[in-house]
């Protein structure tokens, strides 16, 4: 299933903004983040993190094989970026009402 960009709440949207983020959010979060390639203050600045917070999160995400790290920038793997791509799609479908809610495997 794609899901067109701007389609879910973005880090920032007022929905977002009034909840707590979870693990997974977060992450993805920071696969958003480093899409291009980002060092780590633009990290903790755009996913809204502290630096100890961020430096677990990174080796979770390395360790994982989602994101690599190269002359201080940090990038999202192809692994890292079909991760983000289904939790996209999933938090897309688990915001719609349940009646129109189709579930494409």
């Amino acid at each position: 299933m794609i899901v067109p960009p701007g389609s879910y709440p973005a880090p920032g949207n007022e929905q977002v903004k009034n909840m707590r983020r979870n693990d997974l959010d977060i992450c993805a979060d920071i696969l958003r983040t480093t899409r291009d390639g980002a060092k780590k203050t633009h990290i903790v600045y755009k996913a809204n993190l502290n630096f100890n917070m961020v430096k677990r999160y990174l080796k979770r995400l390395m360790g994982g094989g989602l994101l690599t790290l190269a002359d201080g920038h940090y990038t999202a793997t192809d692994r890292g970026l079909s991760w983000l791509s289904r939790y996209e799609d999933l938090h897309y479908v688990s915001a719609m009402p349940s009646e129109t809610a189709i579930f494409v495997v």
